[in-house]
């Protein structure tokens, strides 16, 4: 199988982002049928927007701690971080999604100009990462997995994957940004 998908890194990454990419779309603009989903306690649905930012807080630190790692030359620890980073990120996603298939977005509650010219920036430069950085980051973890650490130096997942933490680590801040801006400060 690990054979298999080595060969095939670039249509798996294709086929898993379009997936991703897909669901994620479907549940922001209200595709994905409410009545099919299974629906939690209002008092967990209002719960997830905090667990998403300690998850996110989480990520950053594991995205920090594997380029730390990679730098120091740990390949297994940086192997084990990113892939807890990755993991963290899964649990954002279906968490996100779940919420915004029920109750939609959440409306921006502060002042307009806020709104205009630092929320609605802060959120877009995020959205934008975020779904750049699907198929870069399943591209790097599909390298990373499908070869043996000797022969990963001879693949793009060096080049690329310093692209991907960097874009990733900054998409999961604006982030937390936005929850400030949603939960905390308004």
């Amino acid at each position: 199988m690990e054979l298999r998908a080595r060969r095939h890194v670039p249509a798996l990454t294709a086929l898993l982002s379009v997936v991703s990419l897909a669901l994620v779309f479907g549940a922001v603009l209200g595709a994905i049928p409410v009545d099919r989903v299974p629906r939690a306690p209002p008092a967990v649905l209002d719960a997830i927007p905090h667990v998403n930012a300690v998850v996110s807080a989480l990520a950053i630190g594991t995205i920090v701690a594997g380029v730390r790692a990679i730098r120091a030359g740990r390949v297994e620890r940086h192997r084990t971080l990113m892939l807890a980073s990755f993991g963290l990120f899964a649990v954002f996603l279906v968490c996100y999604l779940y919420k915004v298939a029920l109750t939609g977005t959440a409306a921006f509650p502060g002042p307009e100009a806020v709104y205009r010219f630092v929320y609605l920036p802060v959120l877009g430069v995020h959205i934008l990462l975020a779904v750049v950085c699907i198929p870069l980051l399943y591209y790097v973890a599909l390298l990373g997995l499908t070869r043996p650490v000797a022969a990963i130096r001879a693949s793009n997942h060096r080049r690329v994957g310093r692209v991907a933490a960097a874009l990733w680590l900054v998409s999961f801040v604006l982030g937390e940004v936005v929850y400030l801006l949603l939960y905390v400060v308004y």
